[in-house]
């Protein structure tokens, strides 16, 4: 089969590979229809996480299935699923407790309590490296997936690929940064980022009952596509201090509500942030934290669900500390809001597609990530074809 195979960082490429097999009676073979580039796809694109050998990425995709294990009991050949991010086996503590991104039987290798840099992980990713697993992505033709009665869930026929294919990932990542801040209605919401996450969480921000939503980002093309889709207020960021000025004027001097980080690691850096994270051996930086720290009011909360992959130096525990905030971050546990969402997609309360800005062949795979990459063409989205 076809597959987008990472080799090393900037280098992704087309390359014909074995097929998927069976091979757990509880796996089941997914015909891939359509899948999409995700931001955090870049991370290894750019060398932030560690890959050695080569690896199929991707780990927002759908299709149809065309083989089932034997103990597979609710999909059959022909079902049409979309598949939650994470690897989740439904039956350990951490999956029974609802925190399938720390299933304890899907990362075998590299699982581990610490929760550390290279050792020590939570569940297995679908595509994101051997320290998730080494599962094959879904920028291919066909992938394997784990404990198939688990994560997939199959489509309304009504709906399109590109109306649904947001579910596995961006969509409930988005909905999570809001619903970890338990809004009570009202709330001014400010969302660092207008990348795919960030409005994603823009609208999940109004479904939760804001009373005002504001996007942040360094790049004029994204606000005007969360300006479109998200109807969200927006501002450029040039200067932190102007920024965060910016948002107290907006809210009586006080600062956001809540402040969603959807940025992570890979935030702007000028020579000097670089010459730090060399010197700390750090991977990216901290600086969209920072901003939506100091953007969130006193005894507000801050969600995290932009990637960090190391420690960090100088972090601002003092100044979480003095303004008593609410934090809560990690990867998403897809498995707890995809039916929810589903229906609401379903439903027609929200419309996931029109963040999408490139549609392109598989073929093209690795033009898509340089694109998306280097911030070209004003590419918010890409979706690609088998």
């Amino acid at each position: 089969m076809k597959a987008l195979v990472f080799h090393k960082p900037k280098h992704v490429q087309v390359d014909t590979v074995d097929d998927p097999l069976i091979e757990a009676s509880t796996d089941a073979i997914i015909k891939i229809t359509t899948t999409a580039i995700c931001g955090s796809d870049l991370h290894i694109y750019n060398g932030f996480f560690p890959q050695a050998r080569n690896q199929v990425l991707g780990h927002e995709f759908m299709g149809e299935v065309v083989e089932v294990g034997k103990d597979v009991t609710r999909l059959k050949k022909g079902d049409r699923v979309i598949v939650p991010f994470p690897i989740a086996c439904g039956s350990c503590f951490f999956c029974t407790h609802q925190l399938h991104t720390h299933c304890e039987n899907s990362n075998s290798e590299n699982y581990g309590p610490e929760g550390g840099i290279l050792t020590e992980k939570g569940a297995g990713l679908f595509g994101y490296t051997d320290l998730y697993g080494g599962y094959s992505g879904g920028q291919a033709e066909y992938v394997r997936v784990p404990y198939a009665d688990i994560g997939p869930r199959k489509v309304p026929d009504l709906l399109t690929d590109e109306q649904s294919l947001f579910l596995t990932d961006i969509f409930p990542t988005g909905f999570a940064a809001i619903d970890w801040a338990q809004m009570k209605g009202g709330e001014t919401v400010a969302v660092i980022g207008c990348g795919p996450v960030g409005i994603m969480a823009q609208k999940a921000a109004w479904l939760n009952g804001a009373s005002r939503v504001i996007g942040l980002d360094t790049r004029q093309y994204r606000l005007d596509k969360a300006k479109e889709t998200a109807k969200s207020e927006t501002i450029l960021v040039k200067d932190y201090k102007e920024t965060v000025e910016h948002v107290r004027s907006l809210t009586d001097g006080r600062g956001a509500d809540v402040c969603v980080d959807a940025v992570g690691l890979e935030a702007d850096m000028n020579m000097i942030d670089k010459a730090k994270m060399v010197l700390n051996m750090e991977s990216g930086n901290i600086s969209a934290f920072k901003l939506a720290l100091s953007a969130v009011r006193r005894g507000g909360t801050l969600t995290t669900v932009g990637v960090y992959a190391t420690t960090y130096d100088n972090f601002p525990l003092g100044q979480m500390f003095e303004k008593g905030i609410m934090w809560r971050g990690g990867q998403v546990p897809v498995h707890v809001y995809i039916d929810k969402l589903l229906q609401l997609v379903t439903e027609g309360k929200v419309a996931l597609n029109d963040v999408i800005t490139h549609r392109m062949p598989l073929a093209d795979a690795a033009k898509a990530y340089d694109i998306f990459n280097k911030k070209e063409d004003n590419c918010v989205k890409v979706v690609l074809k088998p």
